[in-house]
């Protein structure tokens, strides 16, 4: 199986509030082997600054992004080296909010169909009311992290990398040992597809109804109302010839 390990820094916490990528980083693992010469690592440009807070945090200010590219220069490049694989991310719904988000932005196809495990879905499962964080799961499982000062996509990738081998058995290959997968659109619904959706959903609900019973009364009033028309517009009622063969001038 070839999984593509993945992580991104951001400004801030969430990209319906204007908030874009800063840094977007993957390796790659094939057959439970990292295959450290198969990476794929930019810092972006968000197009606003980045708060101070948020600095703090990754180290990534606004002087480092100034001549950084935007996501949208780099993100065919992005979409060919995931091709085919499984990303494999720690909390999904996060990364994939901005990647999906920013791909959207783009005018890109987006990922929607593509298959994601979530690590902190399978650390909270199997270290339930424990800190399932990053760098405690390293702790956890005794991964050096040591040269790890501040946050940074793909050192955290890389991270994610030893935490998921170690987590699903370590590095030899057993296809009982992985996860199962889900639809990245299971983590993330913009208000607006998730309106389309419970619109379809509606609508779908809706033809599948038999239509209300309408009484006799009802039914003899309508006729009624139909005929006086009719007469009134002296036979020029259009609905009452459809399908007639129009006749010849």
């Amino acid at each position: 199986m070839r999984l593509i390990m993945l992580d991104t820094e951001t400004t801030g916490l969430s990209p319906l509030n204007g908030d874009r990528m800063v840094e977007i980083g993957a390796i790659e693992v094939l057959h439970r082997t990292v295959q450290p010469q198969r990476v794929f690592h930019h810092y972006l440009n968000p197009g606003r600054s980045i708060p101070q807070e948020v600095v703090r945090i990754h180290g990534i200010d606004d002087a480092k992004v100034r001549n950084a590219p935007r996501f949208a220069d780099i993100a065919e490049d992005f979409l060919a080296f995931i091709d085919g694989a499984t990303l494999v991310i720690h909390n999904a719904s996060f990364d994939l909010g901005f990647i999906m988000n920013e791909l959207r932005l783009a005018g890109l196809p987006g990922i929607d169909d593509m298959q994601v495990i979530d690590t902190l879905a399978v650390a909270r499962k199997r270290h339930p009311n424990q800190r399932n964080n990053l760098d405690a799961l390293c702790d956890r499982y005794q991964i050096e992290r040591g040269h790890r000062q501040l946050h940074g996509a793909l050192l955290d990738s890389e991270l994610l990398a030893e935490v998921y081998l170690a987590m699903t058995g370590g590095r030899q290959f057993s296809l009982g040992m992985d996860i199962p997968s889900q639809p990245a659109s299971t983590f993330v619904q913009f208000p607006e597809q998730a309106r389309g959706r419970d619109e379809q959903a509606e609508t779908a609900s809706i033809m599948q109804r038999r239509p209300p019973p309408i009484a006799a009364e009802e039914l003899a009033a309508h006729e009624a109302l139909m005929t006086r028309i009719n007469e009134e517009s002296k036979g020029k009622c259009i609905w009452l010839h459809a399908g007639e063969s129009p006749e010849p001038a």
